[in-house]
């Protein structure tokens, strides 16, 4: 088969995520048609997640080119870039404060960003509860997708934007995560000011972060009053069960948490003991390191689907540029496989360099001082991604 012209071809992203919106948003910008299919119900069945920051030049510039940059700038708060270092004392460490007019790296809510790029799009763009099973096809195309509810779609091109544990991946890849060694036990607190203050006055309007060499916490205020902290350990995954304690035996949890926690003082203790609800297990996961795949001229992987590393500022970063150029790749090709072509050309590279960067960064969040990865990384963590990594609840 010929590989089609990008303006008359069936492209097809997968996942509804920052990256997938993005990229699907710029086509549509461009006057190319796309249709996105996503396996929540709805666009209100799950929580996003917590906040991340759009550094100018990477989520930004994929911003600026759908067109939302104003409009993102009105959502963000400039002021979540303050940054506090403490020691297990409680002690304020270093405490970075952003100038009134800062935005590199504002902060703005997962779910606010994912409505932002959400209602950009035309109607019925994106496919609700289409999980996909499994791609057929020959890899020159076109391509059948499959969809757990029997549902069958053919494709000139599938753009894998699924994350961590993406369908699509093992079409051009054999790679699967793998457990850094370090997991987030989440806890949110709601209405901090008034119900919380003392959580409030030490995370500030940005994020506070504590670790003495084996263990650490991060906690990030949120828009709407809340803050999210991270527990952060050296454990396997499955470390709950592993400890002898059930799902439910939230009381165990904290139990065990003031344990490992003991030495640390009664102001930080605060936040793994006073959260509002469950806790929530995210095992912080990457993928092998360098990731890249043999050409295919009719599937292609953006974002987490492509190279997941450590949650340290970059991985919506990197996906909306990753979005950005893939789509800006698509208008002007003259083909599908001319532009998969440019994108890789780029992408791949760029990821393999911040990959290597970051690797084993997971275990720089529990180090007593704050990392710092250089100009191309956060020197805050990011909150995981709620809806591309698998997590489990306590109640």
């Amino acid at each position: 088969m010929t590989s089609p012209n990008p303006t008359h071809a069936r492209i097809s992203v997968i996942g509804a995520g920052p990256g997938g919106l993005t990229c699907a948003r710029i086509l549509q910008r461009h006057g190319i048609a796309v249709t996105v299919h996503e396996r929540d119900a709805g666009p209100d069945v799950r929580d996003q997640g917590g906040t991340l920051d759009l550094h100018a030049d990477n989520g930004q510039i994929a911003l600026r080119a759908a067109g939302l940059l104003d409009e993102f700038f009105e959502l963000a708060r400039p002021e979540g870039q303050e940054m506090r270092q403490l020691d297990p004392a409680g002690t304020i460490t270093s405490h970075k404060i952003p100038a009134p007019d800062e935005r590199f790296k504002p902060e703005i809510d997962r779910g606010q960003l994912r409505d932002l790029l959400l209602n950009s799009l035309e109607p019925g763009t994106v496919r609700w509860g289409s999980a996909l099973e499994r791609v057929s096809g020959p890899a020159e195309g076109p391509r059948r997708l499959h969809f757990a509810d029997g549902g069958t779609v053919e494709t000139d091109l599938v753009i894998g934007a699924d994350g961590a544990f993406s369908r699509v991946r093992p079409y051009v890849s054999p790679a699967v995560p793998e457990h850094s060694g370090v997991s987030f036990l989440e806890a949110c607190f709601s209405d901090v000011d008034s119900r919380h203050p003392d959580v409030a006055e030490l995370v500030g309007q940005g994020g506070a972060h504590a670790a003495d060499g084996e263990r650490g916490m991060f906690a990030q205020r949120n828009s709407d009053n809340r803050v999210r902290v991270y527990i952060i350990q050296r454990v396997p995954v499955g470390w709950i069960g592993a400890s002898g304690l059930a799902p439910g035996d939230t009381d165990g949890i904290r139990t065990l948490l003031l344990e490992r926690y003991a030495h640390w003082s009664p102001r930080l203790r605060q936040l793994i003991t006073d959260n509002d609800g469950a806790y929530v297990d995210r095992p912080i996961l990457t993928l092998p390191v360098p990731h890249i795949w043999e050409h295919n001229p009719t599937v292609t992987l953006l974002g987490d689907a492509a190279h997941l590393m450590p949650p340290l500022g970059v991985g919506v970063n990197l996906a909306m540029l990753d979005a950005g150029e893939l789509a800006l790749a698509l208008a002007s090709a003259a083909t599908v496989d001319d532009a998969i072509h440019t994108y890789e050309k780029t992408m791949l590279p760029r990821s393999t360099e911040t990959a290597r960067m970051l690797e084993g960064g997971a275990e720089h969040l529990l180090a007593t001082e704050a990392p710092d990865f250089g100009d191309d990384a956060s020197d805050s963590p990011d909150a995981p991604d709620t809806p591309d990594t698998p997590s489990h609840t306590f109640a």
